[in-house]
């Protein structure tokens, strides 16, 4: 909390950021934020290697040039304050709180067992985990406190298809980008200008899409 204290003057002034983002973050009130994080990024230098040679790999099979990787995420703020994070994470990451949806990870069967499983969490959290690497900021894509409620209760019936595994009737494999593209056209957004960074490449973002307008999806 703020506190007024007396002013001396050429005294040095300490301002609480955290409060100050608080307050702000009340005064403004719902929010919906997407985020574009590099994949890999905060991870081992080993682990980052693999990655690129994956990208490389799918673009020489591709014809294509090699792209940065990202994945998205959402940020929630309702109007008492409360912040939340909506992310697709392995089931074997212990969360806070129950998770809207769980589905295999490469191969269907393989689902049975919690090691190939992903869940899909909506946590109280003032950040995203790897929310520092973000590029290009937040993109602001509703202050309606309906909307953001709507997109919470949708969250509970993403498809749970196989994670790795292409959807029938789309060009690429089912992801956590997929799911949150999914969300973002079925509560009606246009999803032209909200695209993963210049030069950057989300797999199964297209895939989510297609799946959310399609009647059953």
């Amino acid at each position: 909390m703020l506190r007024n204290e007396p002013y001396t003057p050429g005294a040095q002034v300490t301002l609480d950021v955290r409060a100050i983002e608080r307050m702000c973050t009340l005064m403004s009130g719902c929010s919906l934020d997407l985020y574009w994080i590099p994949v890999g990024a905060g991870t081992s230098r080993l682990q980052r290697a693999s990655l690129a040679a994956w990208e490389a790999f799918e673009a020489l099979r591709a014809r294509r040039p090699r792209t940065t990787l990202f994945h998205s995420a959402l940020k929630l703020t309702l109007d008492d304050g409360t912040i939340f994070t909506l992310e697709m994470t392995p089931a074997f990451v212990s969360a806070p709180v129950s998770p809207l949806v769980t589905g295999a990870v490469g191969v269907r069967t393989a689902g049975r067992f919690k090691l190939f499983r992903y869940q899909l969490v909506c946590v109280p959290s003032e950040s995203l985990p790897d929310e520092q690497w973000a590029v290009g900021g937040p993109a602001r894509i509703s202050n309606d406190c309906e909307v953001v409620r709507s997109l919470v209760d949708l969250a509970a019936r993403v498809p749970p298809y196989t994670w790795g595994r292409r959807v029938r009737g789309t060009p690429e494999m089912w992801t956590s980008d997929s799911a949150i593209s999914w969300l973002l056209v079925r509560m009606g957004f246009d999803l032209t200008a909200l695209g993963p960074p210049l030069g950057g490449r989300a797999p199964g973002w297209d895939a989510g899409q297609i799946v959310a307008s399609r009647a059953e999806g």
